[in-house]
């Protein structure tokens, strides 16, 4: 293949991955034609693409990037799976290790995740079970919020008794009652 070839290659790979900085890297062996549809058309629905790629190729595009780290894992029949449009690497790897139950000739090789390698089934299967970046802003936002909201309890909660005692004594004076001290 000469060196022209390779760049549009390469040039398409980026081109098809966009501003993604985060990927996934599958092994497709085995994996029947109907099978491979399948799965390219579910993961498709949820925005997560799936390029078969030349691994020298998949190495030199990485070079000097964020996934560089996954460069090792490029042997075989590899694949790239890689959201292009935002969705976090571990919404895509819910997605393939959910995947991968139905169809167990998917390969889970390696994944990065803000330049941190997972490498093996193992650990992109406990990538897959860590919190999206918006699900984990909003575990702090819960836990910030926690003691908050019990100080405000704390404090209303006297506040509201001596209220609604002094609207049973201001209810009893307008229908003339006498206010009797209990001993």
């Amino acid at each position: 293949m000469s060196k022209t070839i390779k760049n549009m290659m390469m040039r398409d790979y980026k081109n098809r991955m966009g501003s993604a900085e985060e990927a996934m890297v599958i092994g497709v062996r085995g994996l029947k034609a109907i099978d491979t549809t399948s799965v390219r058309t579910k993961l498709r629905k949820k925005n997560i693409k799936v390029t078969v790629v030349r691994n020298s190729l998949a190495r030199k595009m990485f070079e000097g990037g964020k996934m560089a780290c996954l460069s090792e894992s490029l042997t075989g029949a590899t694949a790239l799976v890689y959201s292009p449009v935002g969705a976090s690497i571990v919404e895509v790897a819910r997605e393939v290790v959910a995947l991968s139950k139905d169809h167990p000739a998917i390969e889970l090789r390696a994944a990065v995740l803000d330049g941190t390698l997972f490498t093996g089934k193992t650990a992109v299967e406990d990538l897959s079970k860590f919190p999206t970046k918006s699900e984990a802003q909003g575990q702090v936002v819960g836990a910030a919020a926690g003691p908050g909201r019990k100080l405000l309890a704390s404090v209303k909660g006297p506040g509201s008794t001596v209220a609604g005692l002094i609207k049973a004594i201001e209810a009893k004076l307008e229908k003339g009652e006498a206010i009797a001290k209990t001993a």
